[in-house]
């Protein structure tokens, strides 16, 4: 074999491992991103298990829908507001995870789309009673995104108990 012959198969082999290279890191950034969402999907599912969380959705709930701040804060005293701004502070931060796409928006509508839309009908006025007193327009504002992008899919959507009624493990 001639020396252009062996200069002629580095290159190839060079442009071979250039090659495969490529292919590897976007399996790995493929693989990353796989496992990121795995991560964040767990992460939300923890956040529903908690026991504080079950009783701030309890508690809420018992509001009629569009609940002032006085409505809330005399039916419900201090212990009802601090379950409405532990409720905004976890769908606030749902609301960047799913706008910064960190979060699949459909996940989040999976685990809590319902009950984060009943609990933004229900704290609606309360949000916009805090925004006037703190001064902050921006309060909750990822909270009310999200809710009003998952009351607008959700207008249209058949609940998962029908939608796949008929499905078989």
């Amino acid at each position: 074999m001639t020396l252009t012959e062996l200069a002629n198969l580095a290159e190839i082999l060079g442009a071979l491992t250039l090659i495969s290279g490529a292919v590897f890191g976007l399996y790995q950034v493929s693989e990353y991103r796989k496992q990121r969402r795995e991560q964040v999907a767990s992460e939300l599912m923890k956040t529903f298990y908690s026991p504080e969380l079950s009783r701030a959705v309890a508690l809420i709930r018992s509001l009629p829908d569009d609940a002032s701040a006085e409505v809330l804060r005399e039916d419900l005293g201090p212990e009802g507001e601090e379950a409405a701004i532990q409720l905004c502070t976890i769908f606030e931060t749902m609301g960047v995870l799913v706008h910064e796409r960190i979060a699949p928006f459909t996940l989040v509508e999976q685990l809590a789309g319902g009950m984060i839309c009943v609990m933004h009908r229900k704290l609606s006025g309360w949000l916009e009673a805090v925004r006037v007193e703190q001064e902050q327009p921006s309060w909750a504002e990822w909270f009310q995104w999200l809710a009003e992008q998952l009351s607008e899919r959700k207008k249209n959507a058949e609940p998962a108990y029908k939608q796949f009624k008929n499905w078989k493990p």
